[in-house]
């Protein structure tokens, strides 16, 4: 009995190790790649373009809403408590749409977050079909990402395939 359990634990380890010597592996720096590429440049200064011009839009916004403010500040002495009551709603009711606009642009399903997903995705799926076409030409079984999170504490250059992936993709 105890002979078949060591036996059987032998070929579960020859096995295992026979498993994982077959195994190839590399990496890629995305970052590096991206880099690289001129599309990605040009999303990143478009991208840019659309938060400067959105941003501007929401300060020029909060200035109406300080202006609004100042004014009722320098009249409330002459309003009925009526027309105070109406300028403080209109003021808040202002504020109120320029926080929805900010959200809107900037929150986190909002209009910046579309357009990056527009402009940079299509160039993402490249450099992802690049890698799995990598992959399967040179039969690697994983290959990492060094500019994720992934701690990489040691790593050989032989195995950096991130020009192999921008010669791939034609650059």
């Amino acid at each position: 009995m105890k002979t078949t359990k060591t036996l059987f634990l032998l070929i579960v380890i020859l096995m295992t190790s026979i498993g994982t010597y077959a195994q190839k592996f590399a990496y890629v720096d995305s970052d590096y790649i991206l880099s690289k590429m001129t599309e990605f440049a040009q999303a990143e200064e478009k991208i840019d373009d659309f938060s400067k011009e959105w941003q501007s839009e929401i300060e020029l916004a909060y200035e109406e809403v300080e202006q609004m403010y100042r004014d009722y500040q320098s009249e409330q002495v002459l309003l009925t408590s009526e027309m105070k009551t109406k300028r403080e709603e209109a003021i808040m009711e202002k504020e109120k749409s320029v926080q929805l606009l900010q959200q809107k642009y900037f929150g986190n399903n909002g209009d910046l977050y579309k357009k990056r997903q527009d402009l940079i995705k299509p160039i993402q799926d490249r450099i992802f079909d690049a890698v799995q076409q990598l992959a399967a030409s040179n039969k690697y079984s994983i290959i990492f990402d060094a500019s994720s999170d992934l701690i990489m504490l040691y790593s050989n250059p032989d195995l950096d395939k991130s020009d192999k992936v921008l010669e791939l993709m034609g650059y």
